[in-house]
């Protein structure tokens, strides 16, 4: 699902839907998709640092995207919907999943 940086709806949804189906703290994974720019790659990882993140990458067929996935432990929806939010913010041109 391509998620626009400011859809509020997106967020409101996904915050139903995790605090619906997951018992909180739980264990969260995020994927995104970038284009394959060591910068932005670093970017993303720098939002997870500190936070015992498992952050796996992978190229695309073509090597001009990069996927993203990010396994952490989270505190609460709000939690992750902040972290989605400051990626949109912070890397242009970034697609979540």
């Amino acid at each position: 699902m391509n998620t626009p940086s400011n859809s509020e709806e997106f967020y409101n949804k996904l915050r139903g839907q995790l605090y619906e189906t997951a018992t909180w703290p739980t264990e969260y994974l995020y994927k995104f998709i970038i284009k394959s720019d060591l910068a932005k790659i670093d970017q993303v990882e720098a939002i997870f640092n500190n936070m015992g993140a498992v952050i796996r990458t992978k190229e695309s067929k073509n090597g001009k995207y990069t996927s993203v996935s990010i396994n952490v432990v989270m505190k609460s929806p709000e939690t992750v919907i902040k972290k989605y939010k400051e990626v949109a913010e912070k890397i242009e041109g970034v697609i979540s999943l």
